[in-house]
C-alpha cells in the first residue's frame, strides 16, 4: 500500500496516521464541516470534506468516502472503530470499487454482527455460552417457558446490538412480556432490527476480552485478555492487561476459546473475542467485536506489537510473522478513557472550551487525543478527549503511575472523568482487584441534583440522544443552576485528589 484513506475522526484517525506516516505510507484525511480544524486534518497528507457536522451527512456516507479514496488514488480504507467500522455493507463496496478495506471480510462481520449468528457459528467449536435460546424470539408465550426453564433473573438482548441498547434484565415471570416488548422497541429504534433473544443473567460477572489476529492463510493468535469491567451504563472506561483475576490455566482456555471463535468465520486481520466471567471463573462467550477496539494500546504495551501495523499488514497479504509460542506478556498496562462528562453528575456530558489543556508525560506514559488547548468539543461525537494509558513492570506500578498521569493532566473549562480515574485507582476493590461490571453501582455515589426529574433517565437520554442532537448545553445548564450539585461536585473533586 502506497496511500490509505482514514475513514474516521479524532484521537484513531491520528493513531492510523502515524503509523502509516512510519511505513511509509500517505494518508488521506476526510473531515466533517465541524471537524474543518481538527487535528487528524492537518496531519494527514491529503484532507476532503465529505458534509456537515451530522454523522449521517459526512462520515457515515460511504459513496462519498469511496468516491474521495478514489479520486486521491488510495488503495486502502482505515475504518478505525465506530462509523463504518463494522458495516459489513461498507466492506463489500469498498472491496467491489477496487479498494483494499484494512479489516475483516463483509462475510465475517455478517456472521459476528449478529449475537444470535455468532452463536450458531462458534457453537462447533464447543466454546461455553450463557444458557438461553438459539434463535430470536418470535413466540412470547413459548420464550416464557424458556426462560423459566433457565431461571429468572433472564437477560432480554437484542441481536444486532450494543452499548446496552435493546437490553432488559428481567426478576420476574409477571414482567416478562412488558420488558421483552419495550426491548423489541428499543432494538428496532437503534439498530432497525427488533430481533431479541434471551439468556441467563450472570448477576456480577467480569467482563474479559481477548484480542485476535488472524492472516489470510488461515494462521490465527491471540494477544492474551484485557479486563474491562469498569463501565457506566455498559460502556467501558478503565480497561487493563492482562486481568487480575485469570490463572495461567483459564487463560490459556480462554485463549484457546478466543482462537477458535476467529477461526469459526475465516477471521482476519485484528478482532476482539468478548466473554463474561463469574464469580466461580467459570467463563461465557458475549460476542466478537470485527474491528479494532478502543482499548488495544494496553494490548499493545504487553506484547510489544502495533497493532495498527499488523492490520496493514495483514491486508496487504503479508502472513502473521509470528506463532502463538512467540507470544509473551510483559508488565501490566491500564488506560483511562479521558471523557467530557462529569463523574460527580451521573456521568452526564459536558462541552464547552479546553480553556487549559496539558497532557502528562514521562516514563510509562502514553496519550492518545485529538484535542489543544483553546479547542471546542463538539457536541456532534462521542465525548471522549483522550486515551491515557500507563505501563509498569508490575500492576501496582502502572496503578502508581496512573495516579501520577491523572494528577499531572491538566483540563480546564470543561468536567471530565480524570477525578474519577483517581477515584478507581486508590479504591480497595480495584487495588486488590476484587472488582466486577457493578463497581461504580457499589461503590461510587456521589450524591445527584435535586431537580425534581430523574436523574437516570437524563443520563440516558443525554448520553444516547441528547448529546448528539446539540441540546446538552441546554440540559447541563439547568442543571448546572443547582447549588447542590456544585456543593457535591467540589466535594467529589477535593476527595478525589
Amino acid at each position: 500500500m502506497k496511500k490509505i484513506l482514514v475513514a474516521n475522526r479524532g484521537e484513531i484517525a491520528l493513531r492510523v496516521m502515524r503509523t502509516a506516516k512510519e511505513m511509509g505510507i500517505k494518508t488521506v484525511a476526510v473531515f466533517s464541516e465541524a471537524d474543518r480544524k481538527a487535528l487528524h486534518v492537518r496531519y494527514a497528507d491529503e484532507a476532503v470534506c465529505i458534509g456537515p457536522a451530522a454523522s449521517s451527512q459526512s462520515y457515515l456516507k460511504m459513496e462519498t468516502i469511496i468516491d474521495v479514496a478514489k479520486k486521491s488514488g488510495a488503495d486502502g480504507i482505515h475504518p478505525g472503530y465506530g462509523f463504518l467500522s463494522e458495516n459489513a455493507d461498507f466492506a463489500q463496496k469498498v472491496k467491489d470499487a477496487g479498494i483494499t478495506f484494512i479489516g475483516p471480510t463483509a462475510d465475517a462481520m455478517r456472521v459476528m454482527g449478529s449475537k444470535l449468528g455468532a452463536k450458531k457459528a462458534v457453537a462447533k467449536f464447543n466454546v461455553p455460552m450463557v444458557p438461553g435460546t438459539k434463535d430470536a424470539i418470535t413466540d412470547i408465550s413459548e420464550a416464557k417457558k424458556v426462560a423459566s426453564q433457565i431461571g429468572y433473573p433472564v437477560l432480554i438482548k437484542a441481536s444486532a446490538g450494543g452499548g446496552g441498547k435493546g437490553m432488559r434484565v428481567v426478576e420476574f415471570e409477571k414482567d416478562f412480556e412488558e420488558q421483552i416488548k419495550l426491548a423489541q422497541s428499543e432494538a428496532k429504534s437503534a439498530f432497525g432490527d427488533d430481533a431479541v433473544f434471551i439468556e441467563r443473567y450472570v448477576a456480577a460477572p467480569r467482563h474479559i476480552e481477548f484480542q485476535i489476529l488472524g492472516d489470510n492463510y488461515g494462521n490465527v493468535v491471540h494477544l492474551f485478555e484485557r479486563e474491562c469491567s469498569i463501565q457506566r451504563r455498559h460502556q467501558k472506561l478503565i480497561e487493563e492487561a492482562p486481568s487480575s483475576c485469570l490463572t495461567p490455566e483459564i487463560r490459556m482456555k480462554m485463549g484457546e476459546a478466543a482462537v477458535n471463535v476467529a477461526k469459526a468465520c475465516n477471521y482476519t486481520g485484528a478482532g476482539t473475542v468478548e466473554f463474561l466471567v463469574d464469580e466461580d471463573l467459570n467463563y461465557y462467550f458475549l460476542e466478537m467485536n470485527t474491528r479494532l477496539q478502543v482499548e488495544h494500546p494496553v494490548t499493545e504495551q504487553i506484547v510489544g506489537l502495533d497493532l495498527v501495523k499488523e492490520q496493514i499488514r495483514v491486508a496487504s497479504g503479508e502472513p502473521l510473522g509470528y506463532t502463538q509460542e512467540d507470544l509473551q506478556i510483559h508488565g501490566h498496562a491500564i488506560e483511562l478513557r479521558v471523557c467530557a462528562e462529569d463523574p460527580a453528575n451521573n456521568f452526564l456530558p459536558d462541552i464547552g472550551k479546553l480553556n487549559t489543556y496539558k497532557i502528562p508525560q514521562g516514563y510509562g506514559v502514553r496519550v492518545e487525543d485529538s484535542f489543544e488547548a483553546g479547542m471546542e468539543i463538539p457536541i456532534h461525537y462521542d465525548p471522549m478527549i483522550a486515551k491515557l494509558i500507563t505501563f509498569g513492570k508490575s500492576r501496582e506500578e502502572a496503578i502508581h503511575r496512573m495516579i501520577r498521569a491523572i494528577s499531572d493532566y491538566e483540563i480546564t473549562g470543561i468536567e471530565t472523568t480524570l477525578p474519577f480515574g483517581t477515584f478507581a485507582m486508590k479504591h480497595d476493590a480495584f487495588v486488590n482487584g476484587n472488582f466486577d461490571t457493578k463497581f461504580i453501582d457499589k461503590y461510587f455515589k456521589p450524591e445527584f441534583p435535586e431537580v425534581g426529574i430523574d436523574m437516570s433517565d437524563i443520563a440516558v437520554i443525554a448520553a444516547s440522544t441528547v448529546f448528539y442532537s446539540g441540546n446538552a448545553k441546554q440540559v447541563s445548564a439547568s442543571v448546572n443552576k443547582t447549588e447542590n450539585w456544585k456543593k457535591n461536585r467540589k466535594i467529589f473533586r477535593n476527595n478525589s485528589k
